[in-house]
């Protein structure tokens, strides 16, 4: 008798009727947002599911809806190959990049267009993969190419139909894209509860979705409330669409959910119209979006335009300028950076700025101060600057505000009391250099920093350990560090110890670029110290360099050339040199281009890069003789741009500088050099 014969009949058409049930139930719960029955009802349900399948395994099916939690935990995630690449988008957040965008689609088409404006979900993209109806295969992004394979966490989202719903025929192979979002008032549900367990919360939605979504036990991705929204097809077998329209339709009809904020629009004035809407009722929607994206609808037409390397010419990535809130100065203090230069910083009542906690703003100088006539009790505005840096706008005039007397600069350092010196324009200093405790706890950790000496263990707290112990005075200090010293410091035992010891002797072979710029020599960046060393390839060669030999260097100008010289010349630096290479310090001479490929070429790289790091990147340049900056300018020949592109990809475009991917990068070197 054959193993289906021993399962009555009645059974197996019992868990078939459950199993559409709860399909059904599901979609209306997690798709239409419109259950018709109760929690208890649905319940009932999945108990007499799941009862029936324990009863008679061989019914088990891995599309069953009690199959979304496999249970097992994975040593980690595998890697797979996406069925097209899932390429960035082109983007900005100004209309008249938008509007360029426009006019480019329309010369190219010859004619009107229509778009699709979908809202920019924040979240996390997700290709999911179906064989037949079902669903085979699940991956993050990663570097659109390769993801990592998710297929058991996604399989927990119950937007995700692990069947295609029977509305309209499944192809016989499917691949989408979508976003794995989680909803404002379920990630504020979800932090109450990390906070009442004691567990650290996030920072976001957006972080709440990526860490729910790459867990390694499916269970805990189960517990999270995860809402999955499809957006682009990238494969379909068997059937044919004319447009965007036509494949949010199919995506309902298959069981998804989409987002009821798309719009079509019949011109791009239309588009913008839509964004300005969106964006004033943002604070209002049930989840983050960060803009819009504009796309078209007539897939034809997307056929006839393509892509670059890095996007679709065919979509446009219209963002909202970034999230401004309200708080109240409560102190202002000025802080003694490395290089003596004062910087006062505004102490502000804590406000939440697009899912960041921000308490303090750099006002930069007394001149900002006095722009902007900030004082204590000030109620003003303020942003994360590229959604990122803290910045203070302005300030609101509030007739009941009690503000605090005109801020002053003080006269004296705060740290060491020595009288402050202004040589012109905005800025102030501490002229008392490594005497001055501010400005050695600075040059310490700028000296032990990752692009400097990398002493790896050396950060901010041990330095004010060593400095408090008496351990270290100098600079130099640092090199003769011994572990029975460090052991007596609280929080260090004999491993701490021996470890940084051992880092420390690591570090005492350097390369010229890094010790340069471990120096915090005045003006001079990790860049500038790179262009140094090249050129003059030795210490001894830059100790010897006047000023005019080092305005000679590549991308020097006079006022930093003086700087250089004026620090490298000085007494107090000589010593601190010839002590650091008495106590063991040994600098390499600088490589000498292996090339000049790239001779008299200036690049910038933006985004995260697939096949190369950003230093390897910036080494490769170098080594055919070639340039690299972190601005862009009208002197930058190139920006490279790989994933997720920031500000520095618009200002490439405005300034009219040559854009390359990533592929495009790599072609142009010579053979043999990647």
């Amino acid at each position: 008798m054959s193993e289906k014969s021993r399962v009555p009949s009645d059974v197996r058409e019992r868990v078939e009727e459950l199993r559409e049930q709860i399909r059904h139930h599901d979609y209306r719960y997690y798709v239409l947002d419109s259950p018709e029955i109760s929690d208890a009802a649905y319940d009932e349900l999945y108990a007499e599911l799941k009862r029936l399948e324990a009863e008679q395994p061989e019914l088990v099916t891995p599309d069953s809806p009690t199959q979304r939690v496999s249970g097992q935990t994975r040593p980690g995630f595998n890697e797979v190959e996406h069925h097209a690449p899932m390429l960035s988008l082109d983007s900005g957040s100004d209309e008249e990049t938008l509007r360029r965008f426009d006019s480019r689609v329309r010369t190219a088409l010859d004619g009107p267009v229509v778009y699709i404006v979908e809202p920019k979900l924040d979240g996390l993209s997700v290709e999911l993969v179906y064989e037949d109806g079902q669903l085979a295969r699940a991956a993050t992004r990663g570097d659109g190419r390769v993801g990592e394979d998710i297929t058991p966490n996604v399989r927990t989202i119950g937007s995700v139909p692990l069947t295609l719903r029977a509305e309209r025929e499944a192809p016989s192979r499917l691949a989408l894209r979508g976003e794995a979002i989680m909803m404002i008032e379920d990630f504020e549900r979800l932090n109450a509860q990390l906070t009442q367990a004691d567990k650290p919360v996030f920072a976001n939605p957006r972080n709440a979705a990526a860490g729910s979504l790459r867990q390694l036990d499916p269970g805990v991705t189960a517990e999270r409330p995860l809402v999955f929204f499809a957006y682009e097809i990238m494969a379909v077998d068997g059937q044919t669409f004319e447009s965007q329209s036509d494949r949010l339709t199919a995506f309902g009809d298959w069981g998804f959910k989409i987002s009821r904020h798309v719009k079509k629009a019949d011109d791009i004035d239309e588009a913008i119209a839509w964004h300005h809407q969106l964006e004033s009722e943002r604070d209002d929607l049930e989840y983050e979006i960060d803009g819009v994206v504009v796309k078209l609808d007539d897939l034809a037409a997307r056929e006839e335009l393509g892509a670059t390397a890095h996007h679709p010419r065919w979509a446009f990535a219209y963002k909202f300028e970034p999230r401004r809130e309200i708080s109240e100065i409560q102190a202002i203090v000025v802080q003694v950076g490395r290089t003596g230069k004062l910087t006062p910083v505004a102490m502000l009542r804590p406000v939440d700025v697009g899912g960041v906690t921000v308490s303090r703003a750099s006002l930069h100088n007394r001149e900002e101060i006095e722009r902007l006539d900030i004082r204590v009790g000030d109620k003003v505005r303020i942003q994360r600057a590229g959604d990122v840096i803290p910045q203070v706008l302005e300030r609101i005039d509030d007739s009941k505000t009690k503000r605090g007397p005109r801020f002053r600069m003080p006269e004296r350092c705060p740290s060491c009391g020595t009288e402050i010196v202004s040589p012109g324009g905005p800025l102030d200093y501490c002229p008392n250099g490594l005497a001055c405790p501010a400005q050695l706890k600075g040059r310490l950790q700028h000296f032990a920093s990752r692009g400097a000496l990398d002493i790896d263990g050396l950060g901010e707290r041990t330095v004010v350990q060593l400095l408090e112990s008496g351990l270290v005075e100098s600079v130099p200090d640092l090199l003769t560090l011994e572990a029975k010293e460090l052991m007596e410091l609280e929080g260090f035992a004999e491993l701490s110890a021996n470890n940084l010891v051992e880092a420390v002797e690591e570090a005492k072979h350097t390369t010229l670029d890094r010790f340069l710029y471990a120096l915090g020599i005045p003006e001079v960046g990790a860049q500038t110290a790179r262009d140094l060393a090249a050129h003059f390839g030795t210490l001894d060669a830059v100790l010897e360099a006047g000023p005019e030999d080092l305005e000679a260097v590549a991308g020097i100008g006079p006022k930093v050339a003086e700087a250089a010289h004026d620090f490298l010349s000085n007494s107090t630096t000589r010593k601190m040199i010839e002590r650091l290479r008495q106590r063991g310090l040994t600098v390499e001479e600088a490589e000498r281009p292996s090339s000049d490929a790239l001779a008299g070429l200036t690049f910038v790289f933006t985004g995260s890069l697939s096949r190369l790091t950003r230093s390897e990147a910036k080494d490769l340049v170098e080594s055919l003789g070639g340039r690299t900056t972190s601005s862009v300018s009208s002197k930058t020949d190139y920006v490279v741009a790989g994933e997720d592109p920031g500000s520095k990809y618009e200002q490439a475009q405005e300034l009219d500088v040559k854009i390359l991917s990533e592929d495009d990068f790599l072609a142009m070197l010579p053979k043999g050099a990647r």
